[in-house]
């Protein structure tokens, strides 16, 4: 079986997927996009009630931050060709106190090696939140967010990123070298895993 048709087959399994149906209060529907050509991968937290809605991830104004801050349109983060995009917990979770219930802990231990085995070993993956960080690089769970943060490019191939919520914006304006600095340096790396691999 080729590296794509293990993708499809994986992509149909994870859809059909309710093993947290249980617990999820809008059911189950899962919302993950990769292919074998992907070398760009986004790990984010859990799909909210609008992705759930829609199936598109980050369809939200946290996506328009997002895609802002990588320097890439709507287009090229929908291309699955390029654009890997695979939550820790691919259904809605639900609400917590203050927002969304953290996502599933059963999802990532289920699906996560699996896709990661499909994906090109030369990927860039951003860590977006806490969760995706804690799960990725368990040794830096004693530092704060906004420490992983700024040791850009110390974790490669993993970039740490703060979500882009609206609180996000908050963030900013404490920590002005994220734009000044941590940006455009993830905007350069992000575009080199985007453009076109040339034949070997």
């Amino acid at each position: 079986m080729s590296r794509e048709s293990a993708a499809e087959a994986l992509r149909r399994r994870i859809a059909a997927c309710t093993l947290c149906a249980a617990h999820l209060p809008l059911g189950p529907r899962p919302v993950a996009r990769f292919s074998s050509t992907s070398r760009l991968l986004i790990v984010g937290q859990a799909p909210g009630t609008k992705v759930h809605a829609s199936g598109v991830p980050w369809d939200d104004d946290s996506g328009e931050r997002l895609r802002g801050w990588l320097g890439i349109d709507r287009a090229t983060m929908y291309d699955a060709a390029r654009v890997a995009i695979v939550p820790m917990g691919f259904c809605y979770p639900g609400k917590a106190s203050g927002g969304d219930a953290p996502p599933r802990r059963e999802c990532a231990p289920q699906w996560h090696d699996a896709v990661l085995d499909v994906l090109p070993e030369d990927r860039l993956t951003l860590l977006v939140g806490t969760y995706a960080q804690a799960h990725y690089l368990p040794h830096l769970r004693r530092l704060t967010m906004t420490e992983r943060v700024r040791r850009f490019g110390a974790d490669l191939p993993f970039i740490a990123l703060p979500h882009p919520a609206w609180r996000s914006r908050i963030w900013m304006g404490r920590h002005p070298w994220f734009e000044a600095d941590i940006l455009p340096r993830l905007r350069s790396l992000v575009a080199a895993r985007l453009e076109p691999v040339g034949d070997t």
